[in-house]
């Protein structure tokens, strides 16, 4: 077998072969963007599955405010005293770290 890998029968070998050349591509294409992008949705679809009631956090258009509810696909947004919004989970960006006063 490793005799017929080192043979070049008139060409450049297995490894000039296009085909190989393009499956090394797409294998450091795969490893590069997709597998990245999809750790980054994990995460953002754990944080918006822990978010609960008194969470600060910071919306996709950069309102921040406090959850005061929860239903289902959205959430009961506190922006300001007797100021109410209601939007979507997914419009959340991030949650502000709590900080621990001792």
């Amino acid at each position: 077998m490793a005799a017929l890998l080192w043979q070049t029968g008139g060409g450049a070998g297995i490894l000039g072969s296009p085909l190989v050349m393009m499956v090394i591509v797409m294998a450091i294409f795969y490893v590069m963007l997709i597998v990245p992008q999809q750790r980054q949705r994990k995460k953002t679809q754990a944080m918006l599955a822990a978010i609960k009631n008194g969470d600060k956090v910071v919306t996709s258009s950069g309102i921040y405010g406090t959850v005061n509810g929860i239903d289902g696909d959205t959430v009961i947004l506190k922006i300001a005293d007797q100021v109410k919004i209601r939007i979507l989970r997914s419009a959340i960006a991030q949650v502000e770290a709590e900080e621990n006063v001792s």
